[in-house]
């Protein structure tokens, strides 16, 4: 698996690096916003790493440029510990947020489980589910809303995979939670509203009165055909 870390501080870069690649992982590196994008679209890295204080443009702006064009799972790490910061860069199209200072063990299963979001279902069920405007195929991990695609992002993907196959179920946030994100975030509710208002925004009619991404109070999600 190849990560691609961007951060201006040479010194964390490096040892980030020194690092990844002892747990096997192929490393490259970039120190600014541009030259993330340069590496992104060259490299084609399995998951990309981002500080969001870079020196020539905002992280927040990297993730919109690159979630314009790919899907490739993006982890922010960041000195930025206030929730509004955590709340933007998932809303931009992060698929995960970890501050500094972290533990490295903690960052690699993070990367890790970012990793096997964007997977592809392999074997498995095939089915393929329809929900008024919208198609969801569960072995091709592709929606189509009125014939058209619609491009999810890994962790977008995971949460609406999570709730179709469960569909006409009650799936709790804690469940949510941990088959999407990982045990580690059983109590990490706000990526549950991010995440559910932003399917909602690309699939639902009518994102402020959805009909098929439900939200049952303080309980959980449902998905209904």
């Amino acid at each position: 698996m190849k990560v691609l870390v961007v951060d201006d501080e040479p010194g964390l870069a490096h040892a980030l690096a020194i690092t990844l690649r002892a747990s096997g992982w192929e490393v490259a590196t970039a120190s600014d916003g541009a030259g993330a994008l340069r590496a992104s679209a060259a490299q084609t890295p399995d998951v990309l790493l981002l500080d969001l204080g870079l020196p020539d443009m905002s992280g927040l702006d990297v993730i919109t440029a690159i979630r314009a064009w790919s899907r490739m799972p993006i982890v922010v790490l960041s000195a930025r510990q206030h929730g509004e910061d955590k709340v933007d860069a998932l809303d931009a199209g992060a698929d995960d947020y970890v501050t500094k200072p972290f533990a490295m063990n903690e960052l690699l299963a993070r990367l890790r489980a970012a990793v096997r979001r964007a997977a592809p279902a392999l074997g498995g069920e095939e089915a393929v589910v329809v929900a008024g405007a919208l198609t969801v195929d569960l072995a091709r991990a592709r929606v189509e809303r009125d014939g058209s695609e619609v491009r999810l992002t890994p962790t977008e993907w995971s949460m609406l995979e999570v709730l179709v196959r469960n569909r006409g179920r009650l799936v709790g946030r804690r469940q949510l939670l941990q088959e999407v994100w990982g045990p580690g975030y059983s109590d990490e509710t706000h990526y549950l509203r991010v995440y559910s208002a932003q399917l909602r925004r690309k699939l639902e009619d009518d994102p402020a009165h959805p009909r098929h991404i439900l939200t049952q109070p303080g309980m959980g999600y449902t998905f209904e055909v």
